[in-house]
């Protein structure tokens, strides 16, 4: 696609409505930028994404188009778009199934029809083999396939806090059920209590944040909260791309309210104006769940002022990572950024920022309405309140369970249907692997971090004794080296050469020392990358040798 042509291309009737409804009429000449449009950068992905829901691929019309009216170079334009894996250059047909071949699809037998497209992880674990449906149109259509999951496996538990809701039936799209059900009462009791109270409680519950690196919530939040510059945001990152997680999408699917209402709190809290959902592609149901969420909260006067937008990413695990998503909403490529400074100093769009994601916030609700205290009571002293499980594979009731911290990998097995495994992958494919011998490990930061594996974003994926250890291997080192933004050394070539040692090692073909070069090889990847995709790159294929000795000689 030569650039030279992008400045002169025109874009189809139907693709200038679906961009023009997102960024409003054009007001220039022949889609020409005017002035008001030059501060819409951040609608770049919408817009492109929008084009592609109308006719099926982004074509040199429509990202043309698009970077005029937002005075984007054609260049940079054309640099955003291909850096989206669900976003297509080149033309195809209307009718798009994307096809799971992941790390819990794969154990499922998961294939790809011809035609069909292979896809890494679609976060519908519990309901594998899955795959995901996009048919572009006036009315376009997305779809999860299966459309609906096992039920809650713990559903009837008297002592579920994150899932009661959920597991009661509160219908996920009546805020009149929601609020039956106890709904807003956080909110109400957080802004009687007021900012400094509310982040009081959250910093004695040592609550700790749910989507990988445990970073304490009510530290997070004060920083944000005493910075001078305004505005102040808050960002849910929703992106949950690890393979093997769909906790997040569980809550906005079946409990939207929920996170909307710990929204509003994290707002008062740290004194932001404006809020962003950011959730991948891959989850229609989330979001229309949330967005309707969203807007009658808004409409009922919950929020107060506070305003909540949700954007929709379009295929970047990279954008899991928070820096990496602030420039996915601003409209470029993303690409993680180097810290220091931090986000609470200086992160989405140059100002403090607040990001958790979305089970963090779930648990500001019971720590604002018990305490602080109270909420510390539960778990251990170190892992505060209770935590979620994406369970799946070789288990007989995959699905997402609530455990309190300390409960062991062997308790949670068995509530999954589980037979003695070979091993457990924990944490997703940034995460480790553990043999049956570390089936009574505390499932807490603590524990884990001592056993030298993580906890990570509550991935718990079972392989029984005919499961293909040296595939999964070989399936994450594919993953990330696909997954790299490419933007550091370290990683974008450390994960290609990390591929194709384990390659040589399936085949037969091993180099000499070739078990020291991969090791030396995750060293510098932890060492030198810029972010956790490429610091945490090797961790399971590093786990799986040393702890379950594949390749052994």
């Amino acid at each position: 696609m030569p650039d030279l042509r992008l400045l002169e291309a025109e874009p189809s009737a139907a693709e200038r409505i679906a961009i023009d409804a997102v960024l409003g009429p054009g007001n220039g000449a022949n889609g020409r930028v005017a002035r008001d449009d030059r501060t819409k950068r951040h609608l770049l992905l919408p817009a492109l994404r929008a084009a592609q829901l109308r006719v099926g691929w982004v074509s040199e019309g429509a990202l043309g188009y698009a970077s005029r009216r937002l005075a984007v170079p054609p260049a940079e334009a054309y640099g955003v778009a291909s850096f989206y894996a669900l976003l297509a250059l080149d033309e195809r047909p209307a009718d798009i199934t994307h096809y799971c071949t992941d790390l819990s699809c794969m154990l499922k037998g998961a294939t790809v029809p011809p035609g069909g497209h292979a896809s890494p992880c679609l976060g519908l674990c519990e309901r594998a083999p899955a795959s995901y449906r996009t048919i572009a149109g006036e009315q376009p259509v997305e779809e999860q396939i299966p459309a609906a999951g096992p039920p809650l496996p713990q559903a009837g538990d008297s002592g579920l806090r994150l899932l009661r809701r959920i597991a009661a039936g509160v219908d996920p799209e009546s805020i009149d059920a929601y609020i039956q059900a106890g709904g807003f009462e956080s909110l109400r009791r957080a802004q009687e209590l007021g900012p400094d109270a509310v982040l009081e409680q959250v910093v004695e519950s040592r609550l700790l944040g749910r989507g990988g690196a445990a970073f304490p919530t009510g530290v997070k939040w004060e920083a944000v909260a005493k910075q001078a510059a305004q505005p102040h945001y808050l960002v849910c990152n929703a992106d949950e791309s690890e393979p093997g997680t769909f906790k997040d999408r569980v809550l906005m699917e079946q409990d939207p309210f929920a996170l909307v209402e710990s929204m509003a709190i994290a707002a008062l809290a740290t004194g932001s104006s404006k809020g962003f959902v950011y959730v991948r592609a891959e989850y229609p149901l989330a979001h229309r769940r949330v967005q309707n969420a969203i807007d009658l909260a808004a409409s009922r006067g919950f929020l107060q002022g506070f305003e909540i937008e949700l954007r929709i990413g379009a295929g970047a695990y990279v954008c899991g990572e928070e820096t990496a998503l602030f420039q996915s909403i601003e409209g470029y490529r993303g690409e993680p950024r180097n810290k220091p400074p931090f986000p609470v100093e200086v992160g989405l769009f140059g100002k403090p920022t607040a990001v958790n994601n979305v089970e963090t916030l779930f648990n500001v609700l019971d720590v604002v309405s018990d305490g602080g205290e109270a909420f510390a009571g539960i778990g251990t002293e170190s892992s505060t309140g209770t935590r979620l499980f994406c369970v799946s594979g070789c288990v007989g009731r995959p699905g997402l369970y609530e455990l309190p911290f300390g409960a062991t990998l062997r308790s949670l097995l068995d509530l999954a249907g589980s037979a003695p495994p070979k091993a457990v992958l924990l944490g997703g494919a940034a995460g480790a692997f553990v043999g049956p011998d570390l089936l009574d490990l505390p499932l807490t930061y603590e524990d884990t971090r001592a056993a030298g594996v993580t906890l990570g974003s509550g991935v718990v994926i079972v392989y029984d004794k005919d499961a293909d250890l040296v595939g999964a291997l070989l399936r994450i080192a594919e993953f990330f080296r696909d997954e790299s933004c490419g933007q550091c050394v370290p990683c974008r070539v450390g994960t290609v050469r990390q591929e194709e040692a384990l390659k040589r090692l399936a085949a037969g073909r091993a180099q000499a020392g070739e078990l020291q070069t991969l090791a030396e090889l995750a060293q510098v990847m932890r060492d030198a990358s810029i972010c956790g995709l490429g610091q945490t790159a090797a961790n399971a294929v590093a786990s799986a040798i040393a702890n379950l000795g594949v390749f052994a000689a």
